[in-house]
């Protein structure tokens, strides 16, 4: 009897291990068991996306107010269009505000950074971030250096 209680217990302590781990996982890539509500839509233009991808986190302040729906190359610009979709309740944005690519952690994880601007006016469904801050890219960085070394 005894035996039998040792394996019932350890077998209900891997399947909550399991359980943890497939939540975990979900956390960290960004997917989302949950609808996020109401959201409008808000685009920018940017010259290097340096890895962000869909479903990136949108964030202010280091809260997270929306995710990256959509990104294509904009033909006429040929620089990248990112579509974020922002929750309603983040409604009060300014139109003068900017959007910057961040990393996130060791990983590299990319997301955006809304810094707020000073306009009364806000942001409503379609507008575009018109001030916005390409990823630093390590290795154009490394090449600059050692260009920057080279010539003296």
């Amino acid at each position: 009897m005894r035996m039998r209680f040792i394996e019932l217990s350890v077998g209900a302590f891997m399947v909550l291990g399991i359980i943890a781990l497939v939540l975990m996982a979900f956390r960290v890539s960004g997917l989302s068991l949950q609808d996020n509500g109401d959201t409008y839509t808000v685009k920018a233009r940017f010259e290097n996306l340096g890895g962000l991808t869909e479903r990136a986190k949108v964030s202010m302040a280091g809260v997270t107010i929306g995710r990256v729906s959509k990104i294509y190359l904009d033909h006429e610009w040929y620089a990248a269009v990112v579509e974020m979709e922002i929750n309603k309740s983040m409604s009060t944005i300014s139109v003068d505000s900017s959007a910057a690519i961040l990393t996130a952690g060791l990983l590299g994880e990319k997301y955006i950074g809304i810094s707020v601007g000073a306009e009364d006016d806000n942001l409503k469904h379609g507008d575009w971030i018109e001030d916005t801050q390409s990823a630093i890219v390590l290795e154009e960085l490394i090449g600059r250096f050692l260009f920057s070394k080279a010539e003296e």
